[in-house]
């Protein structure tokens, strides 16, 4: 249980900075941004998907590992959600209506909270070491 645990927050948290990092960063310099925007609008509703699916079978893998490290992913799953059923839809809207200052804002927004589910997840992951060290 402990390596599938390991295993599927790794996955995680490399899909998470591998899609801020490298991917959203990538479509934005390799293609126009009238392509990039809309292409990347697309992709993130998967991207949180990803995010919520692994998040919480990483906590329920951890639950007989670490409960303080269950707890940990369970909260980034939960709160992937609200951030995109509510927040990924108000910044396509700012985007749309051309309210630049609101789109930063919540832009802003959802990249702390991404830089924290991506903080949480390397957390986890340093847990596994002081397990397993």
């Amino acid at each position: 249980m402990t390596t599938a645990a390991l295993l599927v927050t790794a996955l995680l948290f490399g899909g998470m900075v591998l899609y801020s990092f490298g991917f959203a960063a990538f479509l934005f310099t390799a293609l126009p941004a009238e392509t990039a925007g809309p292409t990347i609008r697309l992709a993130f509703p998967h991207f949180y998907l990803f995010v919520f699916a692994t998040a919480v079978l990483g906590a329920a893998l951890s639950w007989p590992v670490d409960r303080s490290m269950s707890f940990g992913l369970a909260a980034i799953g939960l709160t992937v959600l609200p951030t995109r059923q509510l927040l990924m839809p108000a910044i396509n809207r700012a985007t749309d209506t051309g309210s630049k200052a609101r789109f930063k804002w919540l832009h802003g927004l959802s990249v702390v909270i991404t830089l924290a589910h991506i903080a949480i997840a390397a957390w986890v992951l340093s847990q596994f070491l002081s397990i397993n060290g």
